[in-house]
């Protein structure tokens, strides 16, 4: 994992962060990845769902995927012919 560090934090900030790290009972250096990673998450995840979706099942078809033979529609009933 890489290391990251960030230099002149004024220090309303560093004691928000502390505050904030101790009420959700973590270290500053934890609370800090957290609020990286909830604001990064929508850049990294794909936005439509297509994408995602061919993300998931991309390696489970391939050339060789045998399609069925397709068939002709059946026909709609008829409800006013007598039975």
């Amino acid at each position: 994992m890489a290391s990251l560090t960030i230099r002149r934090v004024d220090e309303e900030t560093k004691q928000t962060l502390r505050l904030r790290a101790a009420r959700h009972g973590v270290s500053m250096e934890e609370e800090v990845r957290r609020i990286l990673n909830d604001a990064l998450a929508p850049a990294r995840a794909p936005s439509r769902l297509g994408h995602r979706l061919l993300g998931r099942f991309a390696g489970l078809a391939d050339d060789e995927l045998a399609l069925p033979e397709r068939q002709k529609p059946r026909h709609a009933p008829q409800w006013d012919e007598p039975v």
